[in-house]
C-alpha cells in the first residue's frame, strides 16, 4: 500500500530530527556522516518498526544505537546521552570460542 504525500512528508522530516539530535547530542563535525533509518523486525519479541541510527566519529569510528519505536515516534530524550558515545562503538568482529 503506497504512503501519502503527507506521511511521507512527516516520515522524511522525522528521520531528519533524528539526525540534527544525533548531531546535537554528540557533538559531530557537520561534515560526519549520520544515517538514520527505520527497519521493520519479524523476529519474536521485536518490535514491528525500530529506528536504527549509525555515524562516524574521526578515524572511520563507527558508533549505532536503536531506537526500539518507529522514527515518527522518536523524541530526542531516546538518544542515548553523550557520555556513552564510546560505548556506542561498534565492532564488527565478535571474538568468542564458539566460532
Amino acid at each position: 500500500m503506497l504512503r501519502s504525500r503527507h506521511k511521507l512528508a512527516d516520515h522524511a522530516a522525522a528521520l531528519e530530527r533524528v539526525e540534527a539530535w544525533t548531531r546535537l547530542r554528540f557533538k559531530l563535525a557537520d561534515d560526519a556522516v549520520v544515517l538514520v533509518s527505520e527497519i521493520a523486525c519479524g523476529l519474536p519479541g521485536c518490535p514491528p518498526l525500530e529506528t536504527v541510527v549509525a555515524f562516524w566519529t574521526q578515524g572511520d569510528a563507527r558508533h549505532q544505537f536503536k531506537v526500539f519505536k518507529p522514527v515518527t515516534d522518536v523524541a530526542a530524550e531516546d538518544i542515548p546521552p553523550a557520555w556513552l558515545k564510546g560505548a556506542l562503538l561498534a565492532v564488527d568482529v565478535i571474538e568468542c570460542g564458539c566460532c
